[in-house]
């Protein structure tokens, strides 16, 4: 039996617009193992979100289409099962965490009943059983008052209480899978390792996978089993967490490593990557970084490089990394 919970192959989700084809996600691969936790970083307009959403196979049709690939959960593949299967999985095996909580709850209903709609539907408790589950989750995630707050709305709530209350509502069927994304982003600090603590404890009990999509790379160093880093819908870099941080090889992850501040060393100025993620319509020749990388050479600008293993673990798309620039 395989150690894996969730096998991502070859995936490719295309929108289709009248100003031409954005390929948000194209040709991802990765793997979870139970009880582990893979981190996705990258810039905004890099595919993360869209590959979490691709999982669950939540994108919006049309313009939006998963155009090949596999996504193999516990060895069924989750692009072919049925509309009625895969809602039935949604919530319940892979729950999500969305990333914006603001418009994310349903603001006419209150925020217990949205809770213990998927206890209901799920695990077939009755609705005074459910109240009671909801009222433990919300105790779960650090919210006080909760056998209160179960009867108030979205509206009567912080921006972090809300967004505790998704983590809530994600990790009440207690999923096998748990796609974070950007979990963290409206909490302060002090709730923030609080929720990550109880991601952390979720994973140790359960033996719950996590797919956790964050800018944070303090959070991927304190969380993350495993990181892939993405840029214009590909994977540009992946390795265990340790071994990115240490020894980064794409440009781009090293870019994004040396613009966090540090209070180790002394720099009077953050670094930055020079310029901004292309537009996915209008995408360069060659390696899609290579407007931004200052170690660029010709071969960069004319061809694709692909995704190599250059030591045990740790793959790279970078033709100057894996050392193929003749």
């Amino acid at each position: 039996m395989s150690n894996n919970v969730l096998e991502v192959k070859n995936l490719k989700t295309y929108f289709y617009t009248d100003k031409g084809v954005v390929k948000a996600v194209d040709g991802v691969d990765f793997t979870i193992e139970y009880g582990k936790t893979l981190g996705i970083v990258g810039e905004s307009g890099c595919g993360k979100s869209i590959t979490s959403m691709s999982v669950l196979r939540l994108i919006p049709t049309p313009p939006g289409k998963i155009e090949d690939g596999e996504v193999i959960f516990e060895g069924r593949d989750l692009l072919k099962v049925s509309e009625k299967e895969i809602r039935s999985i949604r919530g319940n095996d892979i729950s999500m965490i969305f990333q914006e909580p603001m418009t994310s709850l349903n603001p006419v209903f209150t925020v217990g009943d949205q809770i213990m709609e998927a206890i209901i539907l799920h695990q077939k408790l009755s609705e005074e059983e459910a109240r009671k589950k909801a009222i433990e989750m919300i105790n779960l995630v650090n919210i006080p008052r909760a056998d209160k707050i179960v009867d108030e709305y979205p509206h009567q709530l912080s921006g972090g209480m809300r967004q505790r209350v998704m983590i809530a509502m994600a990790l009440a069927c207690m999923p096998k899978l748990l796609i974070a994304d950007e979990p963290t982003t409206a909490l302060d600090v002090t709730i923030q390792a609080q929720v990550l603590e109880i991601m952390n404890d979720l994973k140790e009990k359960l033996n719950t996978a996590i797919m956790l999509i964050t800018h944070d790379l303090g959070v991927i160093a304190e969380m993350a089993d495993h990181v892939i880093v993405m840029y214009c819908g590909k994977v540009v870099e992946e390795a265990p967490v340790q071994e990115l941080f240490d020894n980064p090889k794409h440009p781009y992850t090293q870019g994004l490593l040396n613009s966090k501040p540090s209070i180790v060393e002394n720099k009077n100025r953050l670094e930055s990557i020079r310029g901004t993620v292309p537009n996915p319509r209008l995408l360069p020749k060659g390696c899609y970084f290579n407007p931004r990388c200052k170690y660029a050479v010709d071969k960069c600008r004319q061809e694709q490089p692909t995704l190599e293993e250059i030591t045990t673990g740790h793959k790279v798309s970078c033709f100057v990394a894996c050392k193929e620039v003749e």
